[in-house]
């Protein structure tokens, strides 16, 4: 009984402490957008905020570049979902029904572009996107996301409907359906656990780009959240991170929103598909 209550008590201390780890920065997040910038500097820091002000989010927002930066993030992300969407839907639909010679190869080459990263890809991307005359625009950024985005989701969405018996398209068929309203009419409603969790990701993965916002746009204007917060509240010589924070803040709001409500039917949807019956 002794040597159980020991284990019980060590594995709270480590979750204990495991949490602690992941919370204490979000916590450092919040504290530190209250304070004011001669506050945050000083030693030994202040965990418990004698005084709190609100002057960080008034100037964020008062200086207009945070809600330019936040219209494009909304923006490039739903674009950026919608089109991984459509085209992860088609790729994922031909993997699974449609059989070819080296179909197995071509699935693996296009899930294999994840292993590379998003820095050998960025001077290629740049030079044609520079030809093409598509730096500071948000189909640059919406191209270079959706390539992120889009080969793991049509992995995922593969899984679903490899789990979907033909029987129901051929009945379709019979029925006189074609294919495409099939496609649209009869299969994608009892794959739409899939459909919700590769959207969910698609935004998520493009809500927090920094790399193709940073490089892809040199307009204020044009920034998106990440690469605007790094490039107007950070200087060379002088950080202001009270505003940091604060963007920081705002910026995790709609994440956070996504994590407390959809988690469920995200993780649900991810694993729903994993199993072939």
């Amino acid at each position: 009984m002794k040597k159980k209550t020991w284990q019980k008590a060590a594995l709270y201390v480590i979750i204990t402490a495991v949490t602690i780890c992941f919370v204490f920065p979000i916590y450092w997040m919040l504290l530190t957008s209250v304070k004011s910038n001669d506050v945050i500097g000083r030693l030994p820091p202040q965990f418990i905020p004698k005084s709190v002000t609100l002057a960080n989010y008034i100037g964020i927002l008062g200086d207009g570049k945070f809600l330019i930066f936040y219209k494009n993030n909304i923006i490039v992300s739903g674009i950026t979902t919608m089109v991984t969407l459509a085209l992860a839907v088609l790729a994922s639909y031909a993997f699974s029904r449609y059989r070819f010679k080296g179909d197995k190869f071509v699935l693996m080459l296009f899930l294999s572009t994840q292993m590379f990263p998003a820095m050998t890809l960025l001077i290629a991307l740049y030079n044609m996107y520079f030809r093409l005359g598509l730096l500071n625009t948000y189909t640059a950024l919406v191209l270079a996301c959706s390539t992120n985005t889009l080969p793991m989701s049509a992995w995922i969405l593969k899984g679903f409907f490899d789990t979907i018996p033909k029987s129901l398209e051929e009945a379709a068929y019979i029925d006189g359906c074609p294919k495409g309203k099939a496609l649209f009419m009869v299969i994608l409603p009892l794959v739409k656990p899939g459909i919700l969790a590769v959207g969910l990701y698609s935004f998520l993965i493009s809500w927090e780009d920094f790399l193709w916002g940073l490089t892809l746009v040199n307009k204020t204007e044009m920034r998106t959240l990440a690469s605007g917060i790094a490039m107007t509240y950070l200087g060379e010589y002088n950080y202001d991170w009270g505003r940091v924070m604060a963007a920081a803040v705002g910026a995790a709001i709609p994440i956070l929103i996504v994590f407390i409500f959809l988690q469920k039917y995200m993780i649900s949807g991810l694993t729903a598909g994993a199993v072939k019956e």
